[in-house]
């Protein structure tokens, strides 16, 4: 295997008979992104998971079943650690609607995936040879909240925690993130409990703290991040504090996005579509509370997913609107971020993923 490459993957939305995927090679001097490869053939694989050690990408896309219906798929592929070049090993039906997030367990021997359509998280296994095998299970949310929007169960994402024992279902439609207990030998989700937040909330994402018991969720529908207390061995959420993503005054729409901690755990960054800025805070080590930092500008449009590079020295973030990428470097002592002049453009581009070979 190649030392010391850094590559970075890009998801997007896109038509299947158009590239959609995009592997890139990361100058960690520069910051800067080079083209190496794209795949087509894939109808939206807006969303990515990385399996470094074995040099592999997941990405979630759409297709059509045997009876003309559009239901959630992803699909497996190789990547050449010298050229970066994209071998796609096999593609699965996962769940009866399109899906918006996909995650692996630390282990490697699962893929979950999470539909905000269908209010729905599927698991499937992860065979030896990376090939995603069969739907193993199902768990559809049931329920609703006070918005409009939340008329359903809108599964968004599900985030396997540090220990590789239990998984949480942010739930926007719900207004809950559920937990589940991992069975990685029995390939299953079991419901393990539940934590409620403040309606018309809408949790999307969810980033565990590095080295301290916490957790950070970014909800989507009121521009706010949450902080919780985990307990590791008992698998619970508590509610600690809610911190605004929006500058004091601003009265524009927005819609959050993505949450991110740096490698150090010291900052969270989250991501706002319609200011279009990431906000950033410190953590209080003490307690796991936010204080704001800073707003900084995304230079684009409808910023979704992000990624900080391995060694916390730069920022990427997907601007969907404006169809750029763009390389922020990042101060570790302020944690604020400042851009370095490089953008890679493509079409509407919503997810980033960093792999690093060493």
């Amino acid at each position: 295997m190649a030392e010391g490459k850094q590559f970075v993957f890009i998801g997007s939305y896109a038509e299947e008979n158009g590239p959609g995927l995009y592997a890139c090679a990361f100058d960690e001097k520069e910051g800067t992104l080079q083209q190496l490869d794209q795949a087509d053939g894939l109808k939206n694989p807006t969303f990515l998971a990385m399996d470094e050690t074995a040099s592999r990408i997941y990405a979630i896309f759409e297709k059509e079943n045997g009876e003309g219906r559009r239901v959630g798929a992803a699909a497996a592929f190789r990547f050449d650690p010298d050229s970066g070049a994209l071998e796609r090993l096999n593609d699965e039906i996962t769940v009866s609607a399109p899906t918006c997030h996909i995650s692996l367990d630390h282990s490697r021997q699962c893929v979950m995936v999470s539909s905000y359509h269908g209010g729905l998280v599927g698991l499937s296994p992860l065979l030896e040879d990376g090939r995603i095998g069969p739907l193993s299970d199902l768990h559809r949310h049931e329920g609703a909240s006070v918005l409009p929007v939340q008329s359903q169960a809108r599964a968004h994402s599900v985030t396997v925690d540090p220990a590789n024992r239990y998984a949480i279902a942010s739930d926007l439609g719900l207004d809950k993130l559920i937990v589940y207990k991992l069975d990685v030998p029995g390939q299953k989700l079991l419901p393990h409990g539940e934590t409620s937040i403040a309606p018309g909330s809408g949790p999307r994402h969810f980033a565990f703290h590095p080295s301290l018991p916490y957790g950070y969720g970014i909800n989507e529908l009121n521009s706010t991040i949450t902080v919780y207390a985990y307990d590791l061995e008992a698998g619970r959420l508590d509610v600690i504090q809610t911190v605004s993503t929006l500058p004091e005054g601003y009265a524009g729409d927005n819609a959050c996005a993505d949450i991110h901690l740096s490698p150090d755990g010291k900052f969270v960054y989250g991501s706002n579509r319609g200011h279009d800025s990431l906000a950033v805070y410190a953590v209080d080590f003490a307690n796991g509370s936010l204080t704001l930092v800073e707003h900084a500008s995304t230079l684009g449009g409808h910023p979704r997913n992000f990624a900080l590079s391995p060694d916390g020295r730069f920022v990427l973030v997907a601007n969907r609107d404006s169809d750029n990428v763009v390389t922020f470097s990042r101060d570790a002592n302020t944690g604020k971020l400042q851009p370095t002049g490089s953008e890679w453009h493509g079409s509407k581009p919503v997810c980033v993923q960093f792999a690093s070979l060493d």
